[in-house]
């Protein structure tokens, strides 16, 4: 069976776990799987739980996360989120990170950095394009693609809307804050207010909720937990986040 997301692997500028002594047919599971009957994963938050009207992140739809930097500081809501699709036999797929993802940090939470795949587009198209391909392949457990400051069509944004109701893979979409005056497709959006505080935009089901707090505990002491910050205290704060994946 043809796999949307081969092209991709198959590139010479996308990144696979190196410590994977498995070749891409192993990370490809069978339809009928009991993780394929999940519509809810828990955040790993209970603060941001108990106000999602679904109880947990959405697996039949694209999740959307606003932030006033390049979005990686959104990703301290989302390792509690990798930990567990880690142990399926998938990809946690990174497309056009603006940094490397810190790899001590992922192993220190469970998260298999031999599962993580990155990708470099090119251009604008080229990231709708292999945004929607990773999100369609089922050998991808997350979709994590950095969208940016540049405007989308609502056709655009739709396209990876209905890729994500076709299979149980979780994905999320990182654009700036700036688009919250836009329509999205998007079955829930969120926005980081500030350092561990979040706002539900939209949800589908329930409500716009504001300043909701994460506390700090799941934490891993000693490591950077990329949590959003004004751009130039995010640097100070962690920089070891830049380190590359190895």
């Amino acid at each position: 069976m043809y796999d949307p997301l081969e092209p991709i692997i198959s590139r010479s500028d996308t990144w696979r776990g190196m410590e994977s002594n498995h070749p891409l047919q192993t990370l490809r599971i069978s339809a009928n799987s009991d993780w394929h009957a999940l519509d809810v994963l828990p955040t790993g938050f209970d603060a941001l739980d108990n106000q999602l009207a679904l109880g947990g992140w959405p697996m039949m739809g694209c999740i959307e996360f606003l932030t006033d930097g390049n979005g990686m500081g959104a990703m301290g809501l989302m390792l509690p989120t990798m930990e567990k699709l880690g142990t399926q036999p998938r990809w946690l797929a990174f497309i056009a990170p603006p940094n490397t993802p810190y790899a001590p940090l992922l192993a220190a939470r469970g998260i298999p950095t031999e599962q993580v795949l990155i990708v470099h587009p090119k251009n604008r198209e080229e990231l709708l394009w292999a945004t929607e391909q990773a999100i369609r392949s089922t050998t991808c457990s997350a979709v994590f693609s950095w969208l940016g400051a540049a405007d989308y069509r609502y056709a655009e944004l739709r396209r990876l809307q209905l890729a994500a109701t076709e299979n149980d893979t979780l994905s999320v979409v990182f654009r700036h804050r700036e688009a919250a005056e836009k329509h999205t497709p998007a079955c829930l959006r969120l926005m980081s207010r500030g350092y561990r505080r979040i706002d539900i935009l939209k949800q589908r089901g329930g409500k716009p909720i504001s300043d909701i707090v994460i506390e700090p505990d799941n934490d891993v002491p000693t490591q950077p937990q990329l949590w959003e910050l004004p751009s130039e205290t995010f640097r100070t704060r962690t920089g070891h986040y830049l380190t590359p994946v190895a």
